[in-house]
């Protein structure tokens, strides 16, 4: 059997037993496995323990259950409630201003958590029903919520990026340094699109009643904004200053939102063994697509698929740009319908080295990677930024009116895309 041959069954395999509902985890570790058997014999199965691993046993992935140990604390508390409140004390009579906070909120939380379930939870639950009572337009505010709770994908220190930078042999501090202004990009871009709508059509988004605030409430919120923005500092002043490494500072996080419920008199037991048992399930999910990923490439290596799939992709065109462009047409395309890990595992194996090749930056990639990621976390049908939502949304919402909601949002991610390739200086590299 040809490699040719091969990689076609092999992903035929991957996309029937994905239609049968199987989780993405099992299947690539099923079919790493049967191609392995039936390839190289039972002398296989070693070499792919030992891939496997190499993923696990990386020193950097320890800040991944960090950093999702300090979102689930986060969600647990009510630091992002009352950061959402003392914005209020910021907003004022601008016309759009809750949904301006709201975007000014989620930039803090990803800053603080680096994922996006629990963001766009919280902002479902704080800040959508605020806009509605308010008489905001349903589709704006959902876009809002979803889109600016998927900010962690892009805003340091972002999972995303962590996994991409094992994945792809790169310094993930070098990712998070690049990352930081395209994900103030992309939140700019949010925010000239709701002014830019509120002005053009007021009834979209009324100016609120103002309210007076005592000096004891003002004190209060501006203590609720201080503490997060305290951890933001300590956790990326720390991996910019230099003074700590990615994991160094995750840990450096985890201690600063854990005092910060101490200070706010909100720790406890109960706390604490909610956000590790959220953590533990959450990064097993990652660990389980980590390992069935990694075999799957393993193997697929082995057999000579990644230069096979490799000679393909640069045979599209003599152009570079143009083979970047395909690169994130796959990746779109994929994001529909995989989950962002299996994305990154399967796919920047193969990429990283053509970009390199091609005379690209591949941290400049990286954040290239993370943008497109955004639209998969919002795109239709599976976008799980609509799903975390609609949890947690009125009954009447629907999933369709979401997805709808969104595709503006979908539509000014692809430009940032755009923007970071036209111009890559934006990423420093």
């Amino acid at each position: 059997m040809g490699i040719e041959t091969a990689t076609l069954l092999m992903f035929g395999a991957l996309m029937a037993l994905l239609l049968t509902g199987m989780p993405l985890a099992f299947v690539t570790l099923l079919v790493a496995l049967i191609f392995a058997l039936g390839w190289f014999g039972p002398m296989a199965v070693p070499l792919i323990a030992s891939r496997i691993f190499s993923f696990v046993n990386s020193f950097v992935f320890a800040s991944v259950p960090m950093f999702v140990l300090m979102a689930a604390i986060l969600d647990r508390s009510g630091i992002a409630r009352d950061l959402f409140d003392a914005m209020r004390l910021i907003g004022g009579r601008l016309r759009g201003g809750v949904a301006i906070q709201t975007l000014v909120v989620a930039v803090v939380l990803a800053a603080m958590s680096g994922i996006i379930g629990g963001e766009v939870v919280l902002l479902g639950v704080i800040a959508l029903p605020q806009m509605l009572r308010l008489g905001y337009d349903r589709s704006l505010a959902i876009g809002v919520c979803c889109a600016g709770g998927a900010l962690g994908t892009m805003v340091p220190p972002s999972i995303v990026l962590i996994i991409y930078g094992l994945s792809a042999n790169v310094s993930i501090g070098g990712l998070f340094t690049a990352a930081f202004l395209p994900g103030l990009m992309l939140a700019s871009f949010y925010v000239a699109y709701v002014l830019v709508r509120a002005y053009l059509d007021p009834k979209v988004a009324p100016v609120p009643e103002p309210g007076a605030v005592s000096k004891t409430e003002r004190n209060r919120l501006l203590i609720g904004v201080s503490l997060p923005l305290l951890v933001v500092v300590m956790v990326l002043g720390s991996i910019y200053g230099g003074f700590a490494s990615v994991t160094e500072a995750s840990a450096i996080g985890v201690l600063g939102v854990t005092l910060a419920t101490v200070v706010r008199g909100e720790f406890s037991r109960t706390l604490i063994m909610g956000a590790a048992t959220q953590t533990l399930a959450t990064v097993g999910m990652i660990v389980w697509i980590g390992i069935g990923a990694s075999a799957l490439v393993g193997v697929f290596n082995l057999m000579g698929g990644l230069r096979f799939v490799q000679g393909l992709i640069t045979g599209i065109s003599e152009e570079p740009i143009v083979i970047i462009l395909f690169m994130m047409l796959i990746l779109f395309v994929l994001g529909m319908f995989l989950d962002w890990v299996g994305i990154a595992l399967l796919t920047v194996p193969i990429f990283v080295p053509i970009v390199i090749e091609l005379g690209y930056d591949p941290i400049w990639f990286g954040v290239l990677f993370a943008m497109n990621m955004q639209v998969s976390f919002l795109s239709p049908p599976f976008g799980p930024a609509a799903f975390y939502l609609k949890s947690v949304a009125p009954p009447d919402m629907t999933l369709g009116e979401i997805f709808r909601a969104l595709l503006p949002f979908i539509a000014l991610q692809i430009v940032a895309v755009g923007v970071l390739i036209a111009f890559p200086g934006i990423t420093g590299r």
